[in-house]
């Protein structure tokens, strides 16, 4: 059985960690690259950047930012946001990062995953996917949550495997900051869908939610960002905790 991933999140506005619930209410959370740093310490297994106003602001991503995290990090590092075309897939990878997440972009030109994947190899391409459930069905958002576009999510969902996607990121936009748990029922489906891995994002509070992730909903990793930015939650002891539980997952030698 593959490792299972434990995959800090950092939501940057304004060159800022910030955190909300539901996709609102943003708080400040810290500084990029401090975090990045900390959690690579702590045994993090990647990092996971997503510049979240890029695309409503209609601008590049920061790869300033993305340089200067790279340079402080040593596993793999995803950057999304404002990416648009495949000159601005070639720009993120050349600033440090190993994969991109394609989102807004994506929905608007899906032929971008193709070229994208052809180039650049289905392993650097992450297909981030917002949803809200309504009735039975869930529903695909873009623009940072902001705006719904009509597309039936598993539809989606599997399309973006058919056109090259290598991993999908999957963030429930009813559970996002409420520490309420994962949505178990909706990563199952995602996972009966498809044959990549699969992200499970949007409601982690506690170890327990991300064992459940993982044992019930088969996710093959757990992205979080607010118990890890405010220290609720040590991966080390939640990685751990989740090899107790028969969870393949990396303990890194954190003394040298």
């Amino acid at each position: 059985m593959l490792m299972k991933r434990i995959i800090p999140c950092l939501d940057i506005k304004d060159g800022r960690t910030v955190k909300g619930v539901n996709f609102e209410g943003l708080v400040d959370a810290g500084d990029p690259v401090e975090l990045a740093r900390r959690y690579v310490q702590e045994g993090a297994d990647e990092i996971v950047f997503l510049d979240i106003t890029a695309t409503t602001e209609k601008r590049e991503t920061l790869t300033d930012l993305v340089r200067q995290i790279s340079a402080e990090i040593t596993i793999p590092f995803t950057v999304g946001g404002g990416i648009r075309s495949v000159d601005d897939i070639e720009k993120i990878l050349k600033a440090g990062a190993d994969k991109v997440s394609l989102n807004s972009a994506a929905v608007q030109n899906p032929r971008l995953l193709n070229d994208a994947s052809r180039v650049f190899g289905s392993q650097a391409i992450v297909a981030a996917i917002d949803l809200r459930k309504t009735g039975d069905t869930w529903g695909v958002y873009v623009k940072g949550g902001s705006e719904f576009t009509g597309l039936d999510a598993m539809e989606w969902i599997a399309e973006t495997e058919q056109r090259g996607a290598g991993e999908i990121l999957l963030t429930s936009m009813d559970r996002d900051g409420t520490k309420a748990g994962f949505d178990l029922e909706l990563l199952s489906k995602v996972n009966q869908l498809v044959t990549i891995p699969v992200i499970a994002s949007g409601g982690a509070g506690t170890i327990e939610h991300c064992i459940d992730a993982v044992l019930t909903g088969k996710a093959d990793a757990v992205l979080a960002a607010s118990i890890f930015h405010f220290r609720k939650i040590n991966i080390l002891d939640l990685k751990k905790q989740m090899r107790a539980r028969g969870i393949p997952v990396r303990i890194p030698d954190l003394t040298t």
